[in-house]
């Protein structure tokens, strides 16, 4: 299968410091970089194609990774050794601190992979692994397959199976092929699991939680709880707790006579301006007149 992949990204304060190196394989591209990254880089990455990235340095201390708009305080989390992205999903990093690093990227068809893990764990199950983003930074095994991988790609000496045999191997020790995640059908939360959020969020004193505690609410891993939750809502996870705070202010202004200011304290804003811009957002009006128009009715 004759694949070139299409990655569209950018980047500030990375540079890279030896030749790029590259090798085209049956429906697959194995690439190495080397690079070194400043204090405040970022960079942004978004692919049509499934694709694998494993470090031969651990930059967990200085890089941290988000699939929201670019949003590190709420669902930013440190770069793990090895990581599966699945065809679509954006990612967005940025660096704490200068250093450099080296890192195998493997771009691969979605139908390349497909025709990998059917045959093994069937076609259902392939397509909900091929969706589940993973994140492992415990990767010894894989990091050594990789090493090999980056011998045929910087001095091919074996013929092609080789290198695909390889990668074949490194899929199967990184993607979630072991059944994790098989309540989610078609890559989306239960009801149950849905249910689980709501009960936390109907608590307005402690509504405002992390993208990881989240996930643990919900059993599953924070590596790729975002993609299944926005597959799920249509929205963000500071999106959907933003909506529900919102909710939760409206109940106060009606069923209460605390302020604003107070309103805003209680359900963890940083202030009253704060309150009322997400309010105007998503309401269409101030909690104020919001407030008024309810007591006129």
């Amino acid at each position: 299968m004759s694949f070139w992949h299409s990655i569209d990204w950018h980047t500030e304060g990375v540079r890279v410091v030896a030749p790029v190196k590259w090798r085209q394989f049956d429906g697959l591209v194995g690439v190495l970089w080397e690079a070194e990254s400043q204090a405040g880089a970022r960079g942004y990455y978004l692919a049509d194609d499934p694709r694998i990235m494993v470090f031969f340095n651990d930059v967990s201390p200085h890089v941290r990774i988000s699939n929201s708009d670019g949003e590190f305080r709420q669902a930013g989390r440190p770069m793990a050794r090895a990581v599966y992205v699945p065809p679509g999903t954006p990612m967005w990093t940025t660096s704490g601190a200068t250093h450099r690093f080296s890192h195998l990227n493997v771009h691969m068809h979605r139908d390349r992979l497909l025709k990998y893990l059917s045959p093994s764990i069937g076609a259902s199950a392939a397509m909900a692994a091929l969706r589940r983003p993973v994140e492992v930074q415990d990767a010894d095994a894989i990091e050594t397959l990789a090493r090999l991988m980056v011998g045929e790609v910087s001095e091919p000496s074996k013929h092609a199976l080789f290198g695909e045999s390889l990668v074949g191997s490194i899929v199967a020790g990184l993607l979630d092929v072991s059944g994790q995640g098989a309540e989610q059908p078609n890559g989306r939360l239960t009801q149950a699991q849905m249910n689980k959020l709501v009960t936390r969020m109907d608590r307005p004193s402690n509504c405002r939680l992390t993208v990881a505690e989240m996930a643990e609410i919900v059993g599953l891993s924070e590596s790729w709880f975002s993609n299944v939750f926005k597959q799920t809502t249509g929205k963000t996870p500071l999106q959907w707790q933003l909506a529900k705070r919102i909710e939760h202010a409206k109940r106060l202004l009606v069923e209460s006579d605390l302020a604003v200011a107070d309103i805003a304290v209680q359900l963890d804003f940083s202030d009253q301006a704060h309150l009322t811009k997400v309010f105007r957002q998503i309401a269409g009006d101030t909690p104020a007149a919001w407030r008024r128009m309810r007591q006129l009715r």
